[in-house]
């Protein structure tokens, strides 16, 4: 053994470290906002799918370009405003939900 306890339960320590790891290299708050628009832009795009509605039909109802919307579907593009979120939702038919925890 390497003179580390182990916790009391294992499970509990699953995903610690890492969140750890990124607060102390101060980089926590970018991740999971990159994150959290990579599951934004998966989730607009399977709806789109889901629904059959055309990146041009789905900008068309955003009343946007169709650059724009290619820009909200970036996951690598985290510089998305809510408005723009809200509209993309919308014309889903869908609501968007942002909360703190």
């Amino acid at each position: 053994m390497d003179g580390q306890t182990k916790p009391d339960n294992p499970k509990a320590a699953i995903g610690s470290g890492f969140d750890d790891f990124l607060r102390e290299e101060n980089i926590y708050e970018d991740v999971q906002a990159a994150a959290i628009k990579r599951v934004v832009a998966w989730q607009l795009a399977e709806e789109m799918t889901r629904q059959r509605i055309t990146k041009v039909e789905m900008a068309r109802r955003m009343n946007t370009s169709r650059s724009q919307l290619d820009r909200l579907l970036d996951p690598d593009n985290d510089r998305i405003e809510l408005a723009t979120l809200g509209r993309a939702a919308r014309a889903l038919g869908r609501e968007l939900r942002i909360g703190l925890v």
